[in-house]
């Protein structure tokens, strides 16, 4: 079976490595995507994040508008959280914009059959922190939440999705000074380090089946 492949960009167009990867692909941008009908099951959708827009936010677009198709993030700057972020928003991979031929097609090969792709460095890093972390005593807790405030629930969610901190600092009306000084709070409460781990004690996917380039 055939598998389309489209891919979403702020631009609306295609890279080189996206062309040749994948030849009959197309792009668009993610305000011409079709409605809300799901797309074919035979479909694999690539987002390119836009900066000015929040990654749940642009998730939830999509899922609106496509139901379950298996969507992988493509990000201009990857990093750590971000790819956390994304994966707990189910998506289904996490890879930079820019990587070559060879390795989109490798992440199309994995999500197609059923899998998760992430790189090999942030899957050290999830590894190496689920020993370190040694269960807090905040993730003793039935929910994590309980011992933040309000704002710093609503920081800690963002954070822990891979939005940046200017977004976050936007998307709640504060300045980036005060998201900052919300999640030294928040780390110092739950006795955590950095926004990696707060990633990881935020998520509920199960991280036993991703499969890493």
């Amino acid at each position: 079976m055939q598998i389309a492949h489209v891919f979403i960009a702020p631009d609306g167009m295609m890279l080189p490595e996206w062309q040749q990867a994948f030849a009959h692909a197309h792009a668009i941008r993610i305000g011409q995507l079709p409605g809300p009908a799901p797309a074919p099951a035979a479909t694999l959708i690539w987002l390119r994040l836009d900066k000015a827009i929040g990654l749940d936010d642009q998730l939830a677009t999509l899922r609106a508008q496509c139901g379950q198709v298996p969507v992988i993030v493509l990000s201009d700057l990857p990093n750590d959280a971000e790819a956390l972020g994304a994966l707990s928003a189910q998506a289904r991979g996490y890879c930079n914009s820019h990587a070559g031929a060879e390795v989109l097609l490798k992440v199309a090969s994995v999500v197609s059959q059923g899998g998760l792709w992430i790189g090999e460095t942030l899957m050290q890093r999830i590894l190496s922190v689920q020993q370190q972390i040694k269960v807090p005593a905040a993730a003793t807790l039935l929910d994590w939440r309980a011992s933040l405030t309000a704002r710093e629930i609503e920081v800690a969610e963002l954070a822990a999705s891979g939005t940046r901190y200017k977004e976050i600092a936007r998307q709640l009306l504060i300045t980036e000074r005060t998201v900052k000084s919300h999640m030294a709070g928040i780390l110092d409460k739950l006795g955590l380090r950095d926004r990696l781990q707060l990633a990881l004690l935020a998520s509920e996917r199960q991280h036993a089946n991703v499969i890493t380039s």
